[in-house]
């Protein structure tokens, strides 16, 4: 079991930056891969970005440019950075991480919200 606790969700205006941070029960280094995941009110979870135990981050095509996924090492995070955001943006952000690459096993965080508004 790998538990998974978002934080950083809120409300913001648009233009704003926010960051989110998942911080994980097991070391972060060691995970098979994590993902951020977005899920808007009566659309389907989509996500947003990933990144496998090689550090190197992979982003959707229309995903490309406004967000940002980084591991922390020294306090076992993973961040999802946000520019310029949109309304279009407002979610519920969730964590996400297949720990193993031989086992097709999933573990979600409980999400945060973000709200961009005026």
């Amino acid at each position: 079991q790998v538990q998974l606790v978002e934080s950083g969700g809120g409300l913001v205006q648009p233009g704003g930056s926010l960051r989110l941070s998942c911080a994980a029960s097991e070391r972060i280094d060691s995970l098979y891969v994590m993902a951020w995941y977005r899920q808007a009110p009566g659309k389907q979870r989509e996500q947003v970005g990933s990144m496998t135990r090689g550090n190197t981050p992979f982003y959707p095509d229309n995903k490309q440019g406004r967000f940002t996924i980084s591991r922390h090492s020294a306090n076992n995070t993973l961040s999802l950075q946000i520019n310029n955001l949109k309304p279009e943006d407002t979610a519920v952000y969730y964590c996400y991480t297949r720990p193993w690459d031989y086992r097709p096993t999933d573990f979600w965080g409980q999400g945060t919200q973000v709200t961009v508004s005026a």
